[in-house]
C-alpha cells in the first residue's frame, strides 16, 4: 500500500526573529496545506533544514507537524502522512533519529543517502539494510545526487528495494534515463516520487506515485492538481499546469533552496523568518523576479 498518491509537501521550517522554531506559524501553515488539498507533508527535508536542526530540535518539529497534522486532518476530513526526514552521514545515528521520530508519530521516514563521507554502492546497500532492520515505519530513500554527490544506481535501488520497509524513493537527480530504469526495475517493490517540480508529469507518465514538492509550499493546490489531473486522465489539463509552474520552479532553484522559496512565503505573508546560516537571505534582484511571477501566478 502506498504511503500516499498525490503531492507530498516539503515543508519549509519556520524560525522567529531569534532563530528558534516557531511552532505556531508551523501549526497555522500545515492547517494551509491541509486545506488547500496537500496528500502528505514532509517534515526535516532538505527544504526544512534538518541539517541546521538540533537533535531535540529535530524532534519537536516532527512532533509538532503530526499534531497539527491530525488536527488538520480531523478538520477537513482526511488522514495526511507525515513524512519525517531522518537521514544523515552516520548510520547509528540515522537509526536513532528514526527511533526517535516513530515515537514522535511519524507515519514514514526519509533517508537520503549518506553525504560528505559518502560510500559505494554496496555501502549503500548495507546502509538502508541496517536502517530498515532496525526501525518500523515505511522508509522512502532520498536520491539527490546535485546534493550528496552521492547518486543510488537503478541495480543499486532495485536490491534495497526488496527490503520489506523500503517502500519508496524520492528521485531527484534529473535523469530521466535513470528514472525510467528505476521504474522498470523497482515499480512492483517501491513507490516512486519525483523530488523536482519541474518533471512530475514526465516522472508520472512513466509510473511514478507522485512528488514530494518544493514549490508545493507556496502553491499548494496547483501541485497537487497536477497529479490530480493525471490520474483523472486529464492530460492536456496536467500539460498546461505542468509548462505553467517552469518559470517559478527555475527561480526557485535560481539561487540554494530553500531560500528562494522562504522569501516568496514571506511575501505572501508567512512568518517563516529566515533560513538559519550558512544559508542567507536572497540577492533584491531576485527578490524582484520573484515577486513578478508570483504576482502572474496569481500568489500576490
Amino acid at each position: 500500500m502506498s504511503i500516499y498518491t498525490g503531492s507530498g509537501v516539503a515543508l519549509c521550517t519556520p524560525f522567529d526573529k531569534n532563530g528558534n522554531f516557531n511552532g505556531v506559524v508551523y501549526e497555522n501553515f500545515i492547517n494551509f496545506q491541509v486545506e488547500q488539498g496537500t496528500s502528505a507533508l514532509v517534515s526535516c527535508g532538505t527544504t526544512g533544514e534538518a541539517t541546521t536542526l538540533t537533535n531535540e530540535e529535530h524532534i519537536e518539529v516532527v512532533r509538532t507537524a503530526v499534531l497539527a497534522a491530525k488536527k488538520a486532518g480531523e478538520k477537513y476530513g482526511r488522514k495526511v502522512p507525515v513524512i519525517a526526514g531522518a537521514g544523515g552521514n552516520d548510520t547509528a545515528a540515522c537509526i536513532a533519529t528514526g527511533k526517535a521520530l516513530e515515537q514522535a508519530g511519524a507515519d514514514a521516514l526519509m533517508y537520503v543517502t549518506p553525504y560528505y563521507n559518502k560510500t559505494s554502492q554496496r555501502g549503500l546497500v548495507v546502509h538502508y539494510t541496517k536502517i530498515a532492520a532496525s526501525v518500523n515505519l515505511p522508509i522512502v530513500v532520498y536520491n539527490v545526487p546535485p546534493r550528496t554527490a552521492l547518486n543510488i544506481l537503478p541495480k543499486t535501488l532495485a536490491e534495497i528495494a526488496k527490503l520489506p520497509n523500503i517502500q519508496a524513493v524520492k528521485e531527484t537527480s534529473s535523469d530521466i534515463n535513470q528514472i525510467a530504469e528505476v521504474i522498470e526495475r523497482c515499480a512492483n517493490d517501491m513507490d516512486i516520487y519525483v523530488g523536482n517540480d519541474s518533471e512530475i508529469l514526465p516522472v508520472l507518465a512513466l509510473g511514478g506515485k507522485g512528488v514530494i514538492s518544493t514549490m508545493g509550499n507556496i502553491a499548494p493546490a496547483t501541485i497537487q492538481s497536477i497529479v490530480d489531473k493525471f490520474f483523472a486522465g486529464d492530460l492536456a489539463g496536467c500539460r498546461k499546469l505542468q509548462l505553467n509552474i517552469l518559470p517559478m520552479t527555475r527561480l526557485l532553484f535560481t539561487d540554494v533552496n530553500p531560500m528562494p522559496v522562504k522569501a516568496a512565503l514571506r511575501m505572501m505573508g508567512f512568518d517563516m523568518g529566515y533560513c538559519r546560516l550558512p544559508l542567507i537571505d536572497i540577492e533584491p534582484d531576485l527578490a524582484e523576479k520573484l515577486q513578478n511571477e508570483m504576482k502572474r501566478f496569481g500568489l500576490l
